[in-house]
């Protein structure tokens, strides 16, 4: 930016923020330009001043950000040309450890790669880097699925668009719709993805305000634009196959960009477009139908009518997870006459249906509920039966052959709920021979039918409902409810729950106060108490199974009701699912393939595959625990979209998530199969056609070498790559997958392998936030690969999402970190060069010897063995502390106490080679420079070797933050000491100032606790509990300090009040820092501490001298004056030295009463 001169302006000092954040330089911007247009000067200078400070914080940023991107395409370059990453099986079998097969679920290819994937696949770059570093063979790859419904929907979306509004569209003014259209993340240009260079790609939100502030656009084609591209280019991805060839390349580009330790010659797409993969699919599924595992049947599943088939979990907008909810469906007959609208159904039979949870609780019906001004439909079940149901209901029950005319609902006569209050209906098992419909001011016409059956002794929504009516008229005349409709109906007695009563419902809303049906919290709380206590707890009191159980009576009273054609089973999703193409799924009795999960005998192999294998974290395990419990037969047939087809049905395709269970075997021989192709598509040596069963049996030790034309040399060595790599150590993937893919995953492994190929280990994460939110296009809080990599460089990205978190809680990405890695970084790598390098011939030579060197060279032992294991537990974060950000600490503290010295030269050179290391897997890039441009060393640094260590001392680690703890007190004790010489006595002027004296110290130390203090902390050490860190009442301690010698010493009272408050001290100390507080000395010499450092002491106080003093010596007791005073204020314990400052002829007045000998003296 050119100078901005300013003519005849006074002189106005304008002032340059450079380190202010960016919500501060919003605030400022907005002060400073807000009001009339004719501001002031100084308003429109500090304007100026704003922009100036930005453009120069802005360049100041990016100078480090594009020396680290400049770095990184140079040693890209050097890893590709060097072909670091890929890696072939060894002749011989692996030993235990030398190799690591580690994987990530191949992404979907509808998009760009976006920093959610990131993380998760950060997890295994991480752990697949430290491997390799060890010295262990490592093989990572990386697919690309492109299997199932979302880029056929999106496709077909384009299609539509095209068809309706012309090529390219010109479309109404843009409107939103609920149902989130498909967005694919915003992308480069495909030509420069394929080229594999850096591309800058930004996500932009091109809608309207109206637009996003209310949703997704309603249009694909609009969403395609918002990502840059053009309208030809749109034009193509009209055809489901363009998605297959445009997306892969730019994700593969974007991962080597982001530095992805990737064997890029094992990559490949999925679906029949690759006739390799395909013939793959189709061998594992003739397999398992052999085995029994799959069967075809009339199942319920989650359906979408747009799609004419079952919407799995990869195939949904949302509702992932959503499974179908079964209810029994009551049949409650109406009763002639037919009046007003309902005049129209005479002469067939009329049921509102009710659906219920609970069929047991139908013998205390009292009425049935509607919605007053809800919507309801008259449909057609048969020819000669009607059910009155919301249209929602009706289209699910058209799905599941409840209808006159299959998957079409017929209305005869459109309802109000008000239409249906005062209906007379007979109801299955009800004590009332007849029941009156009535109002209910809660229901959700979204969750079942509108029509609920009313139980009031054990339903408190029923219960209050009823009280509602029947205790206000007025409620009543509102909605023209007659008495006798509602009166005479009270509560009847139909289940006993110890707790309750015969009537919980009642008992309940009395004890909790519930004064009507508008407290919903309340009566949720209470529906959850009396429904749960009521299946656990309650005994049947009326019907053909009174005296049972009611978890047992439940199963009996559904089939009764259900056989006697009083009810029928009826399903729904548990939740709302929006399919891909944009409709609300129903649940769909469909007849298709299924995957034979919940098998008794293939459900007992998974469990134990799940009990071998490492999960890392006891939530992941419950969670797997829990999927394995719940999960049942799986629709794994779909009639749309893309994907491998049935073997022995060419009709269906095999769904996305049944044809990515043991992909990871294919990864073995990809690279000799399809030769670095992505899509298979070339002329290679090994035909697809040639990949016969009887091949594929061989290469994965299923079967004998077979008959084929391809050469014995190329089958044995596919076998010979599946044989070394397989099983895989490690998959990790976001806790999501575990519900579906992960588990699904277990089942296939157990049933196509033998027991040594199962998988070894899952890792699981959770989700990832930006700077604390959701990420979301919608809300611009969004960052693809590409983009983070542009903005911080992959190496500060690397590490932002090191330090993002581990655990399987959310983590959190936060950009301020990432830019603080860019200093970090740089600056690290100038210290290196400009310093470290500048300075070797003024270091000092020879071993460590000095306290200061000796701490330093324990600190690397030290964090050389905690990133150890914390690389080997997965726990990246602990792994950036320990590896990083404690090694950093140490060197500073090091570099400060050698500031007389000069540091060591071996010592510091270590230091820089071992952070270096440490680093390696997390900021690869970073550790190349370091190695080849600034230690100019041969070789790559992501082989170079884990850094050998000596055996760490925690003792000497303890006694140092004992010291650099003690020097801060002693620091703070200083300044007060010199604040309170300044202060002028009560009622005296202060004196005149004068140059301060020259002070010494004198450090008083005590070795071990004695008397009263080492009898009261033996008595602590046998009253705690080292299992539960817990101590014996107060009462048994004071017990046994009477029983002890001190206490029978004397006056116990006096003795009481001298050794409790000690006793409480060291009991909250224990509690805080563990079992070592009760040690009588401690573990180190505390006075051989302070005898190294002293003249790091002297420099950091600004002392003439220090002198160290034990209390135990005959110095504490035959000394006088101020000097014994002030020790005796403060009496020295283990641990707790005393620093008393005094002026130097104090100091040799002391050395004369207590003799030199007893002192050590600086």
């Amino acid at each position: 930016m050119e100078p901005l001169t300013i003519v005849g302006a006074l002189p106005v000092r304008i002032r340059v923020y450079q380190n202010e954040s960016f919500t501060a330089r919003r605030r400022r911007r907005r002060r400073c330009c807000s009001g009339n247009t004719g501001g002031s000067l100084r308003r429109i200078l500090r304007c100026i001043a704003t922009m100036a400070s930005d453009g120069a914080e802005k360049k100041m940023s990016t100078e480090r950000r594009d020396k680290l991107l400049g770095i990184e395409k140079i040693i890209q370059k050097r890893w590709e040309d060097a072909k670091i990453f890929e890696v072939d099986a060894s002749d011989e079998p692996p030993k235990p450890g030398e190799k690591y097969f580690g994987n990530f679920p191949y992404p979907y290819m509808n998009g760009a790669l976006h920093l959610g994937h990131a993380f998760s696949l950060s997890k295994l770059e991480f752990s697949a880097a430290f491997q390799r570093l060890c010295g262990t063979k490592v093989l990572l790859p990386m697919g690309f699925h492109c299997t199932g419904m979302p880029i056929k929907a999106c496709a077909d979306k384009l299609v539509r668009e095209s068809e309706e509004f012309g090529c390219p569209p010109v479309f109404p003014t843009e409107v939103t719709d609920d149902a989130p259209a498909e967005a694919p993340a915003p992308v480069a240009n495909k030509e420069e993805a394929t080229q594999e260079v850096p591309v800058e790609v930004k996500f932009k939100a091109k809608k309207s305000k109206a637009v996003a502030k209310s949703g997704a656009s309603k249009y694909q084609w609009t969403i395609m634009r918002s990502l840059g591209l053009e309208d030809d280019e749109i034009a193509k991805f009209r055809d489901p196959l363009y998605w297959l060839e445009y997306f892969p390349p730019i994700a593969k580009n974007d991962l080597k960009f982001f530095g992805l330790s990737c064997d890029w010659r094992r990559s490949f797409i999925t679906t029949e477009a690759n006739p390799y993969y395909d013939s793959f699919v189709r061998w594992q599924f003739e397999h398992l139908r052999e085995k029994k595992k799959v069967g075809k049947d009339l199942r319920y599943a989650i359906y979408s009518p747009l799609d004419r088939q079952p919407c799995a979990d990869h195939d949904r907008a949302s509702g992932e997870g959503v499974a179908p909810q079964e209810y029994v469906l009551i049949k409650m007959e109406v009763q002639p006459p037919f009046t007003g609208k309902l005049k129209a159904l005479e002469g067939k039979k009329v049921f509102l249906a009710a659906a219920t949870l609970r069929p047991e609780t139908m013998y205390g019906q009292t009425n049935a509920w509607v919605l007053a001004d809800g919507d309801y439909g008259a449909y057609e079940v048969s020819e000669t039966e009607v059910f009155v149901v919301t249209a929602r209901a009706a289209l699910n029950m058209a799905y599941q052959n409840l209808s006159r005319v299959p998957q079409q609902p017929t209305c005869l006569v459109e309802l109000k709920g008000q239409d249906l209050i005062g209906l007379a209906v007979v109801s299955p098992l009800a004590k009332n021979p007849v029941v009156y419909v009535l109002p209910m001011l809660t229901i959700k016409t979204d969750k079942g039918t509108g029509v609920v059956t009313s139980v009031p002794s054990d339903s408190p929504d029923d219960y209050m409902a009823l009280s509602d009516l029947k205790s206000k008229p007025g409620l009543r005349a509102k909605f023209n409810v007659r008495d006798e409709w509602v009166l005479p109906f009270e509560v009847i007695p139909i289940i006993n729950i110890p707790e309750f009563g015969d009537k919980s419902a009642e008992a309940v809303c009395i004890s909790m106060k519930i004064k009507s049906q508008n407290n919903r919290d309340d009566l949720e709380a209470a529906k959850k108490m009396t429904y749960l206590k009521g299946f656990t707890d309650g005994k049947m009191l009326v019907g053909d199974y009174a005296g049972m159980k009611v978890q047992e009576a439940k199963p009996l009273i559904k089939k009764l009701l259900v056989e006697s054609g009083q009810a029928i089973i009826y399903s729904e999703p548990e939740k709302k699912v929006i399919s891909r193409s944009g409709d609300e799924c129903v649940v769909a009795l469909t007849d298709q393939w299924y995957l034979q999960y919940g098998e008794e005998e293939w459900k007992s192999q998974a469990e134990k595959c799940l009990t071998q294998m490492e999960l890392y974290s006891d939530e992941t395990r419950r969670l797997f625990e829990h999927a394995l419990g719940w999960l049942n037969q799986w629709a794994c047939s779909r009639s749309f979209g893309l994907g491998t087809k049935f073997p022995w049905d060419q009709d269906f395709l095999i769904e996305s998530l049944s044809d990515s269970t043991i992909y990871m075997a294919y990864y073995t021989v990809a690279h000799i199969l399809q030769e670095g192709d992505l899509y298979g598509k070339g002329d290679h040596a090994v035909k697809p056609e040639q990949m016969t069963r009887k091949v594929w049996d061989f290469v994965f030790g299923m079967g004998p070498l077979p008959e084929s034309e391809i050469p014995v040399e190329t089958l044995q060595r596919m076998k010979k790559e599946f044989d070394y790599w397989y099983p895989f150590d490690l998959r990790v993937s976001g806790k999501d997958l575990i519900q579906n893919h992960l588990t699904f995953s277990i089942y296939n492994h157990t049933a196509m392998f033998p027991e040594e190929r199962w998988p070894r280990s899952f890792r699981c994460n959770g989700f990832l936030l930006l700077n604390g939110e959701k990420m979301a296009k919608s809300t611009g809080n969004f960052l693809t690969i590409r983009d983070a990599v542009n903005d911080f460089s992959a190496d500060a990205t690397r590490f932002g999402l090191a330090d993002a978190g581990d655990s399987v809680d959310d983590a959190n990405f936060v950009k301020l970190t990432a830019n603080s890695a860019i200093l970090r970084l740089t600056k690290e790598m100038a210290w290196m060069s400009d310093e470290l390098i500048a300075a070797e011939k003024d270091l000092r030579k020879g071993p460590p010897t000095t306290f200061a060197d000796r701490v330093f060279e324990n600190e690397i032992n030290i964090a050389i063995n905690q990133t150890e294991k914390n690389y080997k537990a997965l726990m990246f974060r602990e792994a950036l502390k320990s590896g990083f950000y404690d090694l950093q600490i140490a060197r500073d503290e090091y570099r400060l106490a050698c500031s007389s010295s000069g540091m060591n030269r071996d010592l510091i050179f270590r230091f820089a080679d071992v952070q270096t290391r440490l680093l390696t897997p997390i900021c690869p890039h970073y550790a190349e420079y370091v190695r080849s441009e600034i230690f100019h060393q041969e070789g790559f640094a992501v082989t170079a070797g884990w850094p050998a260590s000596g055996t760490p001392d925690l003792t000497l680690q303890r006694a140092n933050k004992f010291f650099q703890s003690i020097l801060a007190d002693f620091r703070k004790a200083l300044q007060k000491h010199l604040a309170g010489s300044k202060k002028a006595k009560k009622g005296q002027a202060a004196a005149p100032p004068t140059a301060p004296a020259p002070l010494a110290g004198l450090i008083y130390v005590a070795e071990k606790y004695e008397g009263w203090k080492e009898e009261s902390l033996k008595i602590l050490q046998s009253c705690y509990d080292s299992g539960s860190k817990t101590f014996t009442p107060d009462a048994e301690i004071l017990a046994r300090l009477r029983e002890s010698s001190v206490g029978q010493s004397g006056d116990f009272k006096q003795i009481q009040k001298k050794c409790m408050p000690f006793v409480k001290f060291k009991k909250d100390e224990t509690l805080s820092v563990g079992p070592q507080a009760l040690e009588l000395r401690l573990p180190f010499d505390e006075r051989w501490v302070f005898e190294e450092n002293l003249e790091l002491i002297k420099a950091q106080l600004g002392l003439e001298s220090v002198m160290v003093v034990p209390v135990s010596s005959s110095s504490s007791s035959s000394s006088s004056g101020e000097i014994a005073a002030a020790a005796a204020a403060q009496a020295a314990s283990p641990g707790n030295p005393v620093i008393v400052f005094v002026t130097v002829p104090e100091m040799v007045a002391a050395l004369a009463s207590n003799g030199v000998a007893q002192v050590t003296f600086s």
